[in-house]
């Protein structure tokens, strides 16, 4: 894990706020709205007392509240205005804000007392598609351009994952009333990046699948234990990380080869390494290719 970041460049605060450097400057010399310090070697940053003040003031100014207005505010003021503001429009418009907050700081608390607000206001399944799918797709910016750590996205990922699996836990009392297909969940070798079809595993077992979800790090060859038991199976992975994308086409024909040939079974591919992939002149049957969970689910 790389060292815990509490210092942050303008470029830093950009990432994480939407508002652009060159505004940030002009807010901090017209209006004195943040003060940064200098390393010893006289280079300017932001500590975290400045970052989560630039995302409540930025809440606020894409609220509508002019900046002159803000900083004539006082920070209690400004913290108020935050909460008046979550009254009036509802969570959704505080949650990102308050999920980054909670992922810098590894607050725990702050991050289930927001899930815990939008949970008595809305569904899972909207505050998964609408909240956490933008906001995972922001994080995993951040964390692009070196603005979080691993650190920071471990943390926050785990959250997410505990709120999929307690809300799976829920439906696996439920007896499945579409059986005749059975899904098979499962992540190639060396594969971690398991939200997305952990997620889709609730979603099957939402819509009265028989779902069987395996998870990470699975060989080709245990593939087969499932046909023993299971006829017909429609086996889903996520390709995020592995295999590399030269190695694509290699593990497709390996799992046809191995699992799928001489079969009415199938396998259906999603994640980030199909954008490398060329999934059209890619000519098989037995294997189908989906741009997200939502296109998958719209077929079912």
């Amino acid at each position: 894990m790389n060292n815990i970041k509490t210092e942050f460049t303008i470029k830093d605060l950009e990432n994480f706020s939407g508002i652009k450097a060159h505004t940030i400057r002009i807010w901090e010399k017209r209006y004195n709205l943040f003060e940064p310090k200098r390393t010893d070697s006289n280079i300017r940053f932001y500590d975290m007392d400045s970052l989560q003040k630039l995302l409540n003031v930025s809440l606020l100014y894409n609220n509508g509240l002019k900046i002159s207005k803000i900083a004539d505010l006082s920070e209690a003021k400004i913290a108020l205005s935050v909460r008046e503001l979550i009254f009036d429009k509802g969570a959704e418009s505080q949650a990102s804000v308050s999920f980054k907050l909670a992922m810098l700081n590894f607050d725990e608390g702050l991050f289930n007392q927001t899930y815990n607000i939008l949970i008595s206001q809305t569904s899972f399944r909207t505050i998964f598609t609408e909240i956490f799918i933008p906001f995972l797709n922001e994080i995993g910016v951040l964390w692009q351009v070196n603005s979080i750590t691993p650190a920071h996205e471990h943390f926050i990922s785990n959250l997410i994952k505990q709120k999929i699996l307690i809300n799976i836990e829920k439906l696996q009392f439920l007896q499945p009333n579409k059986t005749a297909k059975k899904f098979v969940l499962y992540l190639p070798m060396n594969e971690i990046h398991e939200l997305g079809l952990l997620y889709l595993h609730f979603e099957l077992l939402f819509h009265g699948y028989h779902s069987v979800y395996l998870g990470q790090s699975v060989p080709v060859e245990n593939l087969n234990d499932l046909q023993k038991i299971f006829n017909e199976v429609c086996f889903v992975t996520y390709l995020t990380v592995e295999p590399s994308k030269e190695s694509v086409d290699e593990y497709l024909q390996k799992v046809y080869s191995e699992v799928l040939q001489n079969t009415n079974d199938a396998l259906w591919v999603f994640g980030s390494k199909l954008a490398q992939f060329d999934t059209v002149s890619f000519k098989n049957n037995q294997i189908k290719f989906f741009k997200s969970p939502v296109d998958l689910l719209n077929i079912l």
